[in-house]
């Protein structure tokens, strides 16, 4: 069994994870716990509604009440990247080159590194963001489908259309496809050919609740999903990604949900946090499971491994926090 070092934070805990060897947990209200040498806490907003890793530059990327936009380092320093008062920002992404993707109501916003920003206005309330693997570009998620934004290019926008709400929105790490989360108990997907009238659909259907959580292989062959007693896991290897395929469904659990999915950052091997707290391992070639956390107060809300893939930081609703050691 790997050794655990718990953290008990007040609330809900909306991100875990670690920013180059430090682990960093993001609570609801707004505070940022950071294991450095002891338990360091900054202050970030007044209500955190959205927060991101930025894996290119190891900071997090915040979203809150409060109207603002921030950067925080491994060493807790805060940069404001955006404030717009009497606003709630819920939707942040993080991007290439330092560019960062924030909405509010209608209209997503792209902050590029030397603060210049761009906007994009939709016709329905953003609900997600999402920046293509390559090029300026992102993917916009609203009710009835996405629209894809290149950034300061003059290319037309494309839209996907699929009738209902899209709660939230991916990319492949190839940029070959694009998949939302649905306010249903489903994913949709669009393959992307390069031309614009040439996308075809995927439906994604049979969850027994809604999707909150997903995360790509490293090399982007499987996609993981929550919103089943189970981690529902999509092969995208095929040229048509998982255009009538079946998923692998694994860590079964009788009658106990999944609510998130985080795949090690160098091998096939999916960590699977339940609704009790309970956390295992799984490995896809052949479906061995390794206990990693027993159950504990709270569903598992976030996962993040280190970039050795040695540990993996851990929260949940409850505040019951920690970083597991799997070598140990």
């Amino acid at each position: 069994m790997p050794t655990v070092a718990p953290l008990d934070l007040e609330g809900h805990v909306v991100t875990s994870a670690f920013l180059g060897d430090i682990p960093v947990f993001a609570t609801a209200a707004g505070t940022i716990h950071r294991l450095d040498g002891g338990e360091k806490v900054t202050e970030a907003h007044q209500g955190l509604l959205a927060c991101v890793k930025d894996v290119s530059n190891q900071t997090l990327v915040t979203g809150g009440e409060d109207g603002k936009v921030l950067r925080i380092a491994h060493d807790g320093s805060v940069s404001e990247l955006a404030h717009v008062p009497r606003k709630w920002i819920s939707v942040v992404a993080a991007g290439p080159q330092g560019a960062v993707g924030y909405s509010y109501g209608k209209v997503a916003h792209v902050r590029l590194a030397d603060g210049t920003t761009k906007d994009f206005t939709e016709e329905r309330t953003v609900e997600g963001i999402d920046f293509a693997p390559k090029g300026m570009r992102i993917a916009v998620a609203r009710y009835n489908g996405v629209t894809l934004h290149w950034v300061g290019t003059s290319g037309a926008p494309v839209d996907l259309e699929w009738k209902g709400a899209h709660t939230g929105v991916t990319f492949s790490p190839d940029g070959r496809f694009v998949v939302t989360m649905m306010q249903e108990n489903a994913l949709h997907g669009w393959k992307l050919d390069g031309k614009a009238n040439d996308t075809r659909h995927m439906r994604m259907t049979g969850y027994p609740a809604k999707v909150k959580s997903l995360s790509w292989s490293v090399k982007g062959k499987w996609l993981a999903s929550s919103g089943a007693p189970a981690a529902i896991v999509w092969p995208f290897s095929g040229k048509d990604g998982p255009m009538g395929k079946a998923p692998l469904e694994l860590g079964t659990r009788a009658n106990i949900m999944v609510s998130q999915v985080a795949f090690h950052p160098a091998e096939e091997v999916l960590a699977i946090g339940f609704v009790d707290g309970m956390i295992i391992a799984v490995r896809i070639a052949d479906g061995k499971e390794a206990l990693l956390r027993r159950p504990g107060k709270g569903a598992i809300t976030s996962m993040g491994w280190s970039a050795n893939g040695k540990l993996l930081a851990f929260a949940s609703d409850a505040g019951d926090c920690g970083v597991i050691d799997i070598t140990a």
